[in-house]
């Protein structure tokens, strides 16, 4: 089902840097916020990351906003498409392959976006100057060292918990509450997962020092636009196969693959309560996909 498979889909969006994941954003969040509000939002979070010259708000702005309403006006049918299938496998049980497939079905969507967000990439890559840089820089040890309070800190099952915690926060948005029997079995399925919290860090890390030296590059370097399009794309196509690290990559897969079994599972113990919660919180997505595309920008 989609909404675990989300999960292994923002990590796979992460790889691709903070441009990248900012035009991902306008597919995870826009249609909840609501058009305007996800275009607000999405240049506060980017701002946060790259602090704007006032010279660079109005483009960025202009280029957000056009990026939401190719979004809307052709891919949130394909969305409430995608969702009412989703809503389909609800009525059985589902498999590992089903899983795998909505995983899929999601990256082939955010790669259609990445595709055609590069361009306007490109023009705010080619327009940062150094301390912006370093500003990216500085967020994403920010960002780092609050991973590292998360997950790198305390025993095992701390770690763990902190894991659990998020899985039970994502399940509980679909299915409403869960038994103690369930929690238990949500649990234990979560905690065998594997451990590989640092070896992610060390994979994030990498990702990070190469967009910030990517974008160095540029800015010294000064390419043409459409050069600097080939190194953004080059950049995007390395980190999924982990910069051509096959250990990263094995890492990352047993985790993927351990993240569906632990889907498929919590999908198929629902009650049938909670199968209609599910049902019913789709179906809100689907009217909103539906309602968004017909509108006008």
């Amino acid at each position: 089902m989609q909404n675990f498979t989300m999960r292994s889909s923002r990590a796979f969006s992460s790889r691709a840097g903070i441009f990248v994941l900012a035009c991902l954003l306008v597919g995870c969040s826009a249609v909840r916020l609501g058009y305007s509000n996800g275009e607000t939002v999405v240049y506060w979070w980017l701002n946060s990351y790259v602090d704007f010259e006032s010279d660079q708000t109005p483009w960025v702005k202009r280029h957000i906003s056009h990026l939401f309403d190719w979004h809307r006006k052709t891919q949130l049918d394909d969305y409430a498409k995608l969702l009412t299938q989703t809503q389909q496998q609800l009525q059985r049980k589902v498999t590992p392959a089903d899983v795998a497939a909505d995983y899929d079905a999601l990256k082939k969507r955010m790669l259609i976006v990445i595709d055609k967000a590069i361009p306007e990439l490109t023009d705010l890559a080619l327009s940062l100057q150094p301390q912006q840089i370093a500003q990216i820089e500085k967020k994403f040890e920010s960002n780092n060292e609050k991973y590292r309070k998360e997950y790198l800190q305390g025993d095992l099952e701390q770690r763990q918990h902190v894991r659990y915690k998020k899985v039970m926060k994502q399940a509980e948005y679909w299915f409403g509450n869960f038994s103690a029997e369930q929690e238990a079995r949500i649990r234990a399925a979560s905690d065998a997962r594997p451990a590989n919290f640092e070896a992610h860090m060390a994979g994030r890390m990498r990702r990070q020092q190469e967009m910030v030296a990517l974008l160095r590059k540029i800015q010294v370097e000064k390419p043409k636009h459409e050069t600097a399009m080939r190194m953004l794309r080059t950049y995007v196509t390395a980190t999924m196969v982990h910069f051509g690290d096959e250990k990263q990559k094995a890492v990352a897969d047993a985790y993927a693959d351990s993240t569906v079994q632990l889907s498929v599972m919590i999908i198929n113990m629902a009650t049938p309560q909670q199968t209609a919660n599910a049902m019913t919180r789709l179906q809100k997505w689907i009217d909103d996909c539906r309602s968004m595309a017909g509108k006008e920008g």
